[in-house]
C-alpha cells in the first residue's frame, strides 16, 4: 500500500481517481476542472489526486501546443494543491526538471516513452516522492520488474505502475487486461489509464483517439481489479490544446465513476 497524505493506494482500499486535463492550458480551465472533479469525487466519496502536465515534451508535430511557461505552470499546480487540498501528479521529462517539480508534486510521473531511462528513474526515486511509471507501449508487463528494480535500488519503494495500452501495428493501441494482473503481481499498486489507452498515436499530423471507448476500458479494468483510475478530463475536449481526441468530457465523469465504484466494490468484496 502507498500512502499519500490521507489517501491509501493499493491493498484492500477502494480505487483512487487520478484526473485532470492533459496539460495546463491556462489558470482558468485548470482551476475550474480541478474544482469540478473534486466536487464530483467528494459526492461519491472517491479519493482524488489532480493530474496535469506542466508541459508536453512528446509531441507528434513541431507546431503542436506543448505548454505554457514552466514556472507559471508550476505556480498553477501549486495553487490547485493549496486551494483544493489535493495531491498533485505531473510528468517529468529530464533530470533538470526534477528538483523544482518535486517541490510542488506529490507524485512524479515517468512518461511511457521514458520508462526505461535509468538515470531519470533513479534521480526521481532519490527525491523520496511516489513515482508513477507509465508502462511503455513497447513493453511487456513482466518487463516492468526491471523498472521497479531501478527505483528500489535507491531505497524508494513508493511505486505505482500504470497501464496505458500497447502498440498494435501502426497508429493503434490495444489493452491486454492480463497486464493489470501481471503488474499487480510485481508487488505494487496498479493504475489504469483509460484515456491514453484509446489514442491513435501519430495519426496524421497529431495523435487521434477514440474517446467513445474510454468507459468500456475503464469498466473492464475495474472488473479485473485496479488500485486507481487515471483519466484525462476536459470541460470541452473539442477545444483542448492537447490530446483533444482522447480526453473524457467533464460532464460524463460522474456517471462513469458511479459505475466504476459499483464494480470496484464488487471486486474488492470478493477478495
Amino acid at each position: 500500500m502507498i500512502k499519500i497524505n490521507k489517501i491509501n493506494i493499493g491493498g484492500d482500499s477502494s480505487f483512487v481517481l487520478i484526473a485532470g486535463p492533459c496539460v495546463i492550458e491556462n489558470e482558468k480551465i485548470t482551476m475550474y476542472t480541478a474544482q469540478e472533479i473534486k466536487r464530483i469525487a467528494g459526492e461519491l466519496n472517491i479519493p482524488f489526486i489532480f493530474k496535469a502536465s506542466y508541459k508536453k515534451a512528446n509531441r507528434t508535430n513541431i507546431n503542436s501546443f506543448s505548454g505554457i511557461h514552466f514556472e507559471k505552470a508550476l505556480q498553477i499546480l501549486q495553487k490547485v494543491k493549496k486551494e483544493f487540498s489535493v495531491p498533485i501528479l505531473t510528468d517529468i521529462h529530464s533530470e533538470q526538471e526534477i528538483e523544482p517539480v518535486a517541490k510542488v508534486a506529490d507524485i512524479l510521473q515517468i512518461p511511457a516513452f521514458l520508462c526505461r531511462q535509468t538515470d531519470l528513474l533513479i534521480a526521481a526515486a532519490r527525491t523520496g516522492k511516489v513515482i508513477n511509471v507509465k508502462k511503455g507501449q513497447f513493453l511487456a508487463p513482466q518487463d516492468m520488474r526491471h523498472v521497479i528494480q531501478k527505483i528500489e535500488s535507491v531505497r524508494n519503494k513508493r511505486i505505482l505502475l500504470t497501464e496505458r495500452g500497447t502498440t498494435f501495428g501502426y497508429h493503434n493501441l490495444v489493452v491486454d487486461m492480463r497486464s493489470l494482473q501481471i503488474m499487480r503481481e510485481l508487488g505494487y499498486p496498479v493504475i489504469m489509464d483509460a484515456t491514453h489507452a484509446v489514442q491513435l498515436p501519430s495519426n496524421s499530423s497529431v495523435s487521434g483517439g477514440e474517446a467513445r471507448f474510454i468507459p468500456a476500458l475503464a469498466k473492464a479494468a475495474a472488473a479485473v481489479g485496479i488500485d486507481g483510475l487515471f483519466l484525462e478530463v476536459h470541460p470541452d475536449p473539442s477545444r483542448a490544446l492537447s490530446d483533444a481526441a482522447s480526453q473524457l468530457p467533464l460532464h460524463m465523469l460522474k456517471k462513469l465513476l458511479v459505475t466504476i465504484k459499483r464494480i470496484d466494490e464488487i471486486v474488492k468484496n470478493e477478495n
